[in-house]
C-alpha cells in the first residue's frame, strides 16, 4: 500500500479564463474545487490507478473538513492529524496557454503538533509499502521534519519518493543518514539546489547529478515538461521521451508521474519500468481538463508510447 504524505494540504480552486485583466473585473463561468496540495494529487492518481492508496498528512478548520468529505467522495482512505488551525486555499488561473497561481501558506503550527504527526506517521508504517512525500512543510515544522520521517521510514526499509524543492529539499539531502529513495526536481530546482544554471543537454546533466550533494540517493529523476525526463540510478543514466500531445492542463502533472512510479515501486517493477509508468501518468494528467487526474483505461496505450534509452 502507497502512503501518501500531504502537510500542507489545500483547497486548489482552478479559474479558466480566454484573458486575465490585470486590475480590472475577470468573470469566471468554469470554476473546479478539489481536495489539493501535492501529495493528495499523487493519492488521486494512483487510487485511480488501481492502488491502494492511505493519505495522510494535517488538517484543521472548515476547508479541512472540506476535503476530508472530496476524499470520502472519492472514497479513498486517508487519516490526518486535526488542529484547529484552518487549512489553506491555493488558486490557478489558467488564461492563454499560461497559469498564473496564488498561493496561501496555510497554518503554522506548533512542535507539539509535530511530535503527534510524527507519532501518526509511524504508527502508519506498519502497513505500507511505498511512501510519496510531496510538497511544503507546514508553518511551523522544522526543516528538517522529512529528514525525520524518512528516518523512520528507513528503520522498516519503505522506499520514500521525495518530491520538494529548495531548501526544503537542500536540508533532506544533507541528513546522509535518511536519504530518500528518489527525487524528482526539476531543471531550474536542480539549479536552485547547485547555485548554477543547468543547461538540458546531455552532459550538463550527468555533470549535476554525480555532484556530492547527491551521493547516496539511489534514484534522481529530472522532470523536463514536454521533453519527457533524464534520470539517474547507480552509475547508469537514462533518457526518457514522451510523445507530443494536446495539453488541456499541465497542473498537478509531476505529482501524477510520482503516483505512477509509486505505484510500479508497489508492484515491484524494474527501473525502466517506473520510469515509463510515471511518464504515462504524467501525460494522462496533463491530457484532463481536471487537476491530479487520469483516466485510467488510457494507462496501457500511452505505456506503450514511453521510451527510456541509456545514455
Amino acid at each position: 500500500m502507497l502512503l501518501a504524505v500531504t502537510l500542507n494540504p489545500s483547497v486548489d480552486i482552478s479559474y479558466h479564463l480566454d484573458r486575465f485583466r490585470i486590475n480590472e473585473v475577470n468573470r469566471v463561468s468554469k470554476v473546479k474545487k478539489t481536495a489539493g496540495g501535492k501529495g493528495l494529487n499523487v493519492s488521486r492518481v494512483a487510487h485511480l490507478l488501481g492502488v491502494k492508496v492511505l493519505s495522510t498528512g494535517v488538517l484543521g478548520g472548515s476547508l479541512g473538513q472540506y476535503i476530508e468529505q472530496q476524499l470520502d467522495q472519492d472514497q479513498m482512505n486517508h487519516r490526518f492529524l486535526h488542529t484547529k488551525q484552518e487549512a489553506r486555499n491555493c488558486i490557478a488561473v489558467l488564461h492563454e496557454g499560461m497559469q498564473t497561481e496564488i498561493l496561501e501558506s496555510g497554518p503554522t503550527l506548533t512542535n507539539e503538533d509535530q511530535e503527534q504527526f510524527l507519532a501518526l506517521f509511524n504508527q502508519l508504517l506498519d502497513q505500507v509499502s511505498v511512501i510519496t512525500i510531496s510538497g511544503s512543510i507546514v508553518n511551523g515544522f522544522s526543516e528538517d521534519i522529512y529528514g525525520k520521517m524518512i528516518e523512520h521510514a528507513i528503520r522498516k526499509k519503505i522506499p520514500v519518493i521525495l518530491d520538494t524543492s529548495g531548501k526544503t529539499l537542500k536540508v533532506s539531502l544533507q541528513n546522509k543518514n535518511a536519504l530518500p529513495y528518489l527525487i524528482k526536481p526539476n531543471t531550474d530546482e536542480l539549479g536552485q539546489l547547485l547555485g548554477r544554471e543547468i543547461s538540458e543537454d546531455t552532459e550538463s546533466l550527468k555533470s549535476a547529478l554525480t555532484d556530492p550533494l547527491f551521493y547516496g540517493i539511489p534514484w534522481i529523476v529530472v522532470s523536463q515538461g514536454a521533453d519527457g525526463a533524464f534520470a539517474k540510478h547507480g552509475e547508469d543514466f537514462y533518457k526518457v521521451r514522451i510523445p507530443k500531445i494536446k495539453v488541456e492542463n499541465p497542473v498537478g502533472s509531476g505529482d501524477a508521474t510520482v503516483a505512477g512510479m509509486a505505484k510500479a515501486i508497489d508492484s515491484k517493477q524494474d527501473g525502466v519500468t517506473m520510469l515509463k509508468y510515471g511518464m504515462t501518468a504524467g501525460l494522462l494528467n496533463t491530457m484532463q481538463p481536471q487537476t491530479g487526474f487520469v483516466d485510467a483505461s488510457q494507462f496501457g496505450t500511452c505505456l506503450k508510447l514511453i521510451e527510456v534509452q541509456k545514455v
